[in-house]
């Protein structure tokens, strides 16, 4: 039996290789960029090409991985295997303003290090539940990964 880590490792692998074949698919010959074409003179557009081409396929090659472990979709396209997952930096990103404006006791013209411990625990203490809220406000959702829409939706629209 294959250990769940290197399970994991080998299908992380796979997704990496899938995003890198489909970046090499924008550009050829045919494709929307040349091959030879410097990267710094890519444009927003073109460097979207190869983006959206990286991203799709990563995901496609969870959702296969998913499907052949009969795991969660959500989830396994989720788990990425990066510290900090990027789903918790978008929520951390998320609760910032929240969080400078909630903690109006500190002197946010004094480093980190020269605040006093009680601070420093109201701070962190605010953080926490921002970040509680934030994190499950995303997890609750019923909007998948790879669209913006719920099931519901998708039902209504095939009928």
């Amino acid at each position: 039996m294959v250990a769940e880590t290197a399970l994991e490792d080998e299908w992380q692998r796979r997704a990496t290789a899938a995003a890198i074949e489909a970046a090499r698919g924008v550009v050829q010959m045919d494709g929307p960029i040349p091959p030879g074409t410097p990267i710094g003179r890519l444009s927003d557009t073109e460097w979207g090409w190869v983006l959206a081409a990286m991203l799709f396929a990563w995901i496609s090659k969870r959702a296969e991985q998913a499907s052949c472990e009969q795991l969660d979709t959500e989830q396994t396209i989720r788990l990425t295997a990066l510290d900090p997952e990027p789903w918790d930096a978008g929520a951390v990103a998320a609760i910032l303003p929240e969080l400078a404006s909630t903690c109006t006791s500190i002197d946010w013209s004094q480093p980190l290090a020269a605040w006093p411990r009680d601070t420093m625990i109201e701070f962190l203490l605010t953080a926490m539940r921002l970040i509680r809220k934030a994190t499950i406000a995303r997890d609750l959702s019923d909007k998948g990964v790879t669209r913006q829409s719920n099931a519901s939706t998708i039902v209504d629209r095939a009928r």
